[in-house]
């Protein structure tokens, strides 16, 4: 674990892009560690599809250890379509993780940068910056594994308790007051279906409780199908939103559409202990070795880790080193870079040199 400023990163690059991402964002890091005073040591190990076919498991028991005694994850990407477990499910070690080390709070931002082009009419003016924060553990993917089919039907079972919701919300509210101190505007939106299913009834139930104290935040309750019409609409009217599993998974995929794409979106999965930083996209394994990806995503999810690692350890310099990549990012993105799945011309290599020059 971390002394002082010293931080053990476990790396878990996986498969398709995930190792040429995960490169670059390490390179960012290593440059962060020359100009910030922080020191990180990092430990590769495997996990995924690939390491599935060679073992007949996503993880070794190894990999599970070294997550466990590390100070943070790094995760590139994991999974291809083609490799399956014998109930035809993909390979996919990310979500193992958030259940064995209680993973409860999925935190996926929504940033625009500055010269990333939006599908949204005004964003480039109005500007889009909001969090998704996904319940990791429950909901609909709590039934992970365990649906039960026949011939004629297909069952899987919504969980939703009280102990993980409680945390959530709390998490959520901390980061809302968060977001507040930092100049945004601090409100929280539950996300639900409360007016059909009483398990979202309970869960927002819940929420009410849990927003008497904290009295400074803002709150809205909606319901996913309108807020997801809301959302391409006008997505600057947003800050926070908290909601189920399932709903956080096709949420976040909106709004990372918002600002240019998953390649663009950072993500984290975090508990009361442990936490797994990765890039909202797949494997993509259809431009793995092309020098194509592009590792923003990744580079941000390790900014991402560095401001988690501050508020968990107290150092405030792993918050302006979060920052100053963020400033970066912002940097190059303004200046005319362009990804090739914006149409330009920059592969994964041209995007790493121009942050490292940024920084």
């Amino acid at each position: 674990m971390s002394a002082n400023n010293a931080f053990h990163i476990a790396v878990l690059a996986g498969d398709g892009i995930g190792p040429e991402v995960m490169a670059p964002a390490l390179e960012v890091l290593r440059k962060i560690e020359t100009k910030s005073g922080l020191s990180f040591r990092f430990t590769e190990a495997p996990a995924g599809a690939n390491n599935y076919l060679a073992t007949g498991k996503s993880m070794p028991d190894t990999t599970i250890k070294l997550c466990e005694e590390a100070d943070a994850i790094l995760l590139g990407a994991c999974g291809l379509p083609s490799v399956r477990y014998p109930d035809n499910t993909e390979i996919a070690p990310q979500i193992e993780l958030r259940f064995i080390f209680d993973l409860y709070a999925g935190v996926r931002p929504a940033r625009l940068i500055p010269g990333v082009p939006s599908p949204i009419v005004g964003a480039d003016k109005r500007g889009i910056d909001l969090v998704v924060i996904r319940e990791s553990t429950e909901g609909l993917f709590a039934s992970m594994g365990k649906g039960v089919v026949t011939h004629d039907d297909a069952r899987e079972t919504m969980v939703i308790t009280r102990r993980t919701s409680e945390r959530l919300f709390e998490f959520s509210f901390r980061l809302a007051e968060r977001r507040k101190a930092r100049g945004r505007p601090g409100s929280l939106a539950c996300v639900d279906k409360a007016n059909v299913f009483k398990a979202f009834a309970f869960f927002r139930g819940i929420f009410d409780e849990i927003a008497k104290k904290h009295p400074d935040v803002t709150t809205d309750r909606l319901y996913v199908d309108a807020c997801a019409a809301m959302l391409v609409k006008r997505p600057w009217d947003f800050d926070v939103m908290v909601m189920e599993n399932m709903f956080g998974d096709i949420v976040s995929d909106i709004t990372a559409s918002l600002i240019g794409g998953l390649g663009m979106a950072p993500s984290a999965d975090i508990g009361d202990k442990y936490a797994v930083f990765q890039p909202c996209h797949g494997t993509a394994p259809d431009i793995m070795g092309q020098g194509k990806a592009n590792p923003t995503g990744m580079i941000l999810s390790a900014a991402m880790m560095l401001d988690w690692l501050a508020d968990k350890h107290g150092i405030e310099s792993a918050v302006e080193a979060g920052e100053r990549i963020e400033r970066a990012v912002d940097q190059v993105y303004a200046g005319g870079l362009k990804p090739m799945e914006f149409g330009g011309s920059n592969g994964t290599a041209d995007i790493t040199k121009a942050v490292l020059g940024a920084l």
